[in-house]
């Protein structure tokens, strides 16, 4: 995790103690990595069972289902900050894919967001519209409560287990905190940031040639059970 996180941009807050560092990185790798990991194992099932739809067999496509003899076509998402050119192409290549495999049926695309407020119809170089939040759920069940339906379930599953995550969290963050220690501290306790710089951007050493092994050699070895 460290080699991913920016140095500067954690010395430019003035980060000086190891615990404060690793739960700052451990929160932004868990709210990023979490969020896709969310939006596949809530926001895509839930999006296809009040629907009624259908699972799309197109990769990048998640729910297929037929309103007033349009077949829809949702990508599920969870927040609105998932897209950057490339895979908003790709999301687009989905759409003409799975438009195609539909052939003489009136098509629609939809991106929709699990959360958030944006609501667009198809522009520039996009194939697709977008809607989130209330009005996303809304479209799918027809309940314009739905969007807080679903936040009280969570909280009712996150309430009966917050003390296992809390502890779990407390351990993993425990044992970060002692291995970065013994590798990026000074003996006050402080972070040693040079060291932690060399770790994250410093220049990669060159690894030395691995030494070629004649057949004689090789042989002796398995002989002697050494290779």
């Amino acid at each position: 995790m460290l080699k991913g996180k920016n140095p500067y941009l954690f010395r430019a807050i003035g980060i000086n103690d190891p615990r404060k560092l690793i739960d700052a990185v451990l929160s932004a790798y868990l709210s990023s990595s979490d969020e896709g990991k969310f939006g596949d194992a809530f926001f895509e099932p839930v999006a296809a069972g009040v629907s009624g739809g259908r699972k799309s067999i197109t990769d990048s496509v998640d729910v297929e289902l037929e309103v007033n003899n349009v077949t829809r076509a949702y990508a599920v998402k969870s927040g609105l900050s998932v897209f950057n050119g490339q895979s908003r192409r790709r999301q687009i290549q989905a759409f003409e894919e799975c438009r195609r495999r539909l052939p003489g049926k009136a098509f629609e695309a939809i991106v929709g967001y699990g959360y958030g407020n944006r609501v667009s119809p198809p522009k520039g170089e996009k194939n697709f519209r977008e809607t989130s939040g209330q009005a996303f759920w809304e479209e799918l069940s027809g309940d314009p409560d739905l969007f807080r339906k679903l936040l009280t379930i969570v909280g009712k599953k996150a309430d009966e287990h917050a003390a296992i995550y809390d502890k779990a969290f407390g351990e993993i963050t425990s044992k970060f905190v002692e291995q970065f220690q013994a590798d990026f501290a000074t003996a006050d306790g402080r972070i040693d940031w040079d060291k932690l710089l060399e770790f994250n951007s410093g220049k990669k050493k060159p690894r030395p040639p691995k030494e070629k092994k004649s057949k004689s050699k090789k042989r002796d070895q398995i002989a002697l059970g050494l290779a």
